[in-house]
């Protein structure tokens, strides 16, 4: 698209190496190539300086201390924020209009690669939407530490004197992590927050929702309650519960943005707190289908407990895929799951699976495009909670794509009444 758009020649992008493998995301290669490629539009953007210019000025509440982060990240050779001087750490304001005086090229160039992204994302979802398609965006709940968020805002979150965490988020040890679940990321000052209207919050799911048709908001139990983890300790086992801003929030969310379409991500450990909160907002919850068949000596058929307002899902990002969870089941479990989806000896069983799925009550259902393609989890997992390194690597080829699935897909949807 930037070659249609006159600001890259085929010749300056084609011969960059992006990875070993098409099928496997090389982040780190590809930060360092898109870094170097991108900056040579900026050169060549006057066609676009007034939708550019109107960009900057409805977006400068954010646009500006994310452009600033962003360059001064770099010319500390993309260090995080926390070990700049602290002049710039500490956001000296002497020392921060110095900067951007000197700055300002590099500045302007990050604020135009932005809205580069604005631009063919809103021309994607004008398609989308012209084809009858809603998109469903993800928001965490947290942000990271070395993040524009909290070096634009420290007030907003729980640091100390010096800007270091105070306490981290997490989740506590259960059957399944004896230390629980350290994930670093700082928390919010909800004292704060609440004093300025949760405005923060308000800009945070109002531009979401400019982005998205829908959003689905990660961890949503850590509203109603969430889990504290010293700073600097190496596991979660010291934590605490801490009571988080209810309703009170989604309140003022309602208020300023009606009509908001949300999903809940209501995983996890769930106490009446939680429920009570999911009831009050009216925001449909999550369902996933393998966590529903529990080990099958526990398992209940799906359609007893389902509600109409949840979406379903075969399985999450942090899932398996539904062919590998199959074959790793015991075999009461598989034998569970061939009963409740009529599956034959002869039945492909993730396609079994999916349409079973897709004609269970909740009014939406997900179904990830690596279930439709019969892939197992070394294939095409995407996520493996609580690691690192092997994580949100699997690329879509065009090669997966065709006719037949295409036409498999139409056919299940329509005849499950989602069509």
């Amino acid at each position: 698209m930037l070659n249609e758009m006159g600001l890259l020649r085929k010749c300056e992008y084609q011969k960059e190496f992006y990875g070993e493998n098409p099928q496997d995301i090389d982040y780190a290669c590809l930060f360092y190539v898109k870094n170097k490629v991108l900056k040579k539009v900026w050169g060549r953007h006057e066609a676009y300086e007034k939708p550019f210019k109107k960009f900057c000025k409805e977006n400068a509440s954010w646009l500006d201390g994310y452009a600033l982060y962003e360059a001064i990240k770099e010319s500390f050779g993309f260090t995080a924020w926390n070990t700049w001087p602290d002049e710039y750490r500490l956001r000296d304001e002497k020392t921060l209009k110095k900067f951007i005086k000197e700055h300002k090229d590099e500045i302007e160039c990050k604020k135009f690669i932005q809205w580069l992204f604005y631009y063919q994302w809103m021309n994607l979802k004008e398609y989308a939407v012209s084809k009858g398609i809603e998109i469903i965006g993800d928001m965490p709940i947290y942000v990271a530490y070395d993040s524009a968020d909290v070096w634009a805002n420290p007030g907003m979150f729980w640091l100390d004197n010096d800007l270091n965490p105070v306490k981290v988020a997490g989740c506590p040890p259960d059957g399944f992590s004896p230390d629980g679940q350290l994930w670093g990321n700082p928390l919010y000052r909800w004292d704060l927050m609440k004093e300025e209207g949760y405005t923060w919050w308000v800009e945070r799911i109002k531009k979401s929702l400019e982005l998205f048709d829908i959003v689905r908001i990660d961890h949503f139990r850590g509203f109603a309650g969430y889990f504290t983890i010293p700073f600097g300790d190496t596991t979660a086992r010291n934590g605490c519960w801490m009571e988080g801003p209810g309703y009170d929030l989604f309140r003022v969310v309602n208020e300023e943005l009606p009509g908001a379409k949300i999903i809940a991500e209501n995983l996890g450990f769930l106490d009446e707190s939680v429920h009570k909160l999911l009831d009050e907002c009216g925001y449909p919850g999550m369902c996933i289908m393998q966590f529903d068949f529990g080990n099958g000596y526990d398992y209940s058929p799906l359609q007893e407990g389902l509600a109409e307002n949840n979406v379903i899902y075969t399985g999450t990002h942090d899932n398996q895929t539904i062919l590998s969870w199959y074959h790793d089941s015991n075999d009461h479990l598989k034998w569970c799951i061939r009963e409740h989806f009529g599956i034959g000896e002869a039945d492909p069983i993730h396609l079994k699976i999916v349409e079973g799925t897709l004609k269970e009550t909740p009014y939406i259902a997900i179904i990830p495009l690596q279930d439709y393609l019969g892939l197992v989890d070394w294939e095409g997992r995407m996520n493996i909670p609580s690691t690192l390194g092997c994580n949100w690597r699997w690329r879509c080829l065009r090669s997966h794509y065709n006719s037949d699935l295409a036409k498999y897909i139409r056919k299940i949807t329509k005849e499950s009444n989602r069509l």
